[in-house]
């Protein structure tokens, strides 16, 4: 891999003047930290080590090794207190790579740009390379499990104000629509009386079935809406909380804006692939019963067939998770995005599943945590709310109080799991580019992050 701006390579770290430890200069030579090398002895051999040079020096990076096999079983000696090669140190005229020592051609030493100390312990010589940078919410890395969870509260916790407002927002509209579906409609007399009745019309099942459609439809057209707007607005904040940069609703919608449209239609294009595969499905089942088939062989191709679907379903669902955030961050089409997504999975589908259901897990159980209070003060003071909830067999419909307070829940628990929700999602998406494109660089620059702790990799979670 080429250097680029704010990323050096692997064991070496950037010259004072700028350029990359052995980097060409404008004469030809090479950097050396430090002061200038001295020039090699007349008739001495160039590998021959001076009286200063310890023969234990580790292996060779981008130095010159001495020569002479170091001691077995003999650990390496600790780094100067001087500021590298070149300088005189204690013990000694010259030191470590004094006018009497160091390796010819060398690059560096303990403690001096381009050694061993720029992998890791700056003072203390093998303690493995430096954590990798930090401008945000995550480590420029590849993630573990509980760094992309942990990533995502952090981006609610740090921008609440932007976060918690947008999925405030979002979970109002929805209940709201919810509220007045079952306060208008399931409560309203009429209705409540027609299905509770055994000896209603066709007429009159057809008409309420009809005006029950109409609201369920504006419900979920409502929460569709509020949720694509959502998860693009979520999508740009948990971007710029992995570079450290604040954002607020306003910028985030003016980002995020072009993309929403294609949004529509991404989420769109990828109900009818799974209606389509439900529908292929259950396709045997429904030849087998128009051919006149068995009943048993009907119902056995039917539910085999849907089984099948819904395999097929969940792996195209994982397969095709990575689309949303694939469209708003780099601004791709429809088809682009969801190719996109499939190449960013391939060879780690059940990495992906197991992270997204473990975050789904995690926020169900936040929202119970905040729905079940809710829900048990209601029945309590509703006045047979809970009743009317779940009975098929009287008259009693849940009260406005009942409505109100499991709205209010309902409101709370979704405020709190939308941004998780959205927020790993994101993060995945990164850490999947980050594994197989180094994305890691590209977010170091647009961060700003220069210097060693940008340029070196630090420990890779094994997840």
């Amino acid at each position: 891999m080429t250097d680029s701006p704010g990323w050096a390579s692997p064991g070496s770290a950037p010259s004072p003047d700028g350029r990359e430890p052995g980097a060409s200069g404008p004469d030809g030579s090479t950097d050396r930290p430090g002061p200038a090398e001295p020039a090699a002895q007349p008739g001495a051999h160039p590998q021959a080590p001076g009286p200063k040079w310890s023969s234990e020096q580790p292996p060779a990076g981008q130095w010159s090794a001495p020569t002479g096999p170091p001691s077995p079983g003999q650990a390496p000696p600790p780094p100067p207190p001087g500021p590298g090669w070149g300088g005189a140190q204690p013990g000694g005229p010259g030191g470590y790579g004094g006018a009497h020592g160091g390796p010819p051609g060398g690059h560096g030493g303990y403690g001096a740009p381009g050694g061993p100390g720029a992998w890791g312990g700056w003072n203390g010589g093998w303690g493995g390379p430096p954590p990798a940078a930090k401008p945000g919410v995550i480590p420029l890395r590849p993630l573990g499990v509980g760094e992309i969870l942990d990533g995502a509260v952090s981006t609610m916790r740090t921008h609440w104000r932007t976060v918690l407002g947008i999925s405030l927002t979002v979970a109002v509209l929805t209940r709201l629509g919810v509220l007045l579906l079952q306060g208008f409609v399931l409560k309203n007399s009429e209705t409540t009386a027609t299905l509770n009745n055994p000896d209603a019309s066709t007429d009159e099942i057809l008409r309420v079935l009809g005006s029950l459609a109409v609201g369920s439809g504006a419900v979920l057209v409502i929460s569709v809406v509020a949720s694509i707007i959502a998860t693009a607005l979520l999508t740009t904040v948990t971007s710029r909380a992995v570079l450290g940069k604040p954002v607020s609703a306003g910028e985030a919608w003016r980002d995020a804006r072009q993309q929403v449209p294609k949004l529509f239609g991404l989420l769109f294009l990828l109900g009818l692939i799974s209606v389509g595969v439900m529908l292929a499905g259950a396709l045997p089942g429904i030849v087998s019963a128009i051919a006149g088939g068995g009943r048993a062989a009907t119902i056995a191709l039917f539910v085999l067939g849907l089984l099948a679907a819904v395999v097929v379903l969940v792996w195209l669902t994982v397969r095709f998770s990575l689309s949303s955030p694939a469209l708003m961050l780099e601004r791709q089409g429809i088809v682009k995005s969801i190719s996109r997504s499939a190449k960013l999975v391939r060879g780690s589908w059940w990495r992906v599943l197991g992270i997204q259901l473990l975050a789904a897990i995690i926020a169900n159980i936040v929202a119970s945590l905040v729905v079940i209070p809710f829900t048990l003060i209601a029945g309590a003071v509703g006045g047979g709310g809970m009743v009317g909830l779940f009975s098929t067999t009287t008259s009693q419909t849940p009260s406005w109080t009942f409505l109100i307070l499991t709205a209010i829940g309902a409101v709370i628990g979704s405020m709190l799991t939308l941004p998780i929700n959205a927020g790993v999602t994101v993060l995945l998406y990164i850490d999947q580019r980050i594994r197989r494109e180094a994305l890691d660089l590209e977010l170091a620059r647009a961060a700003g992050v220069q210097g060693p702790t940008a340029s070196t990799p630090g420990p890779v979670p094994g997840s």
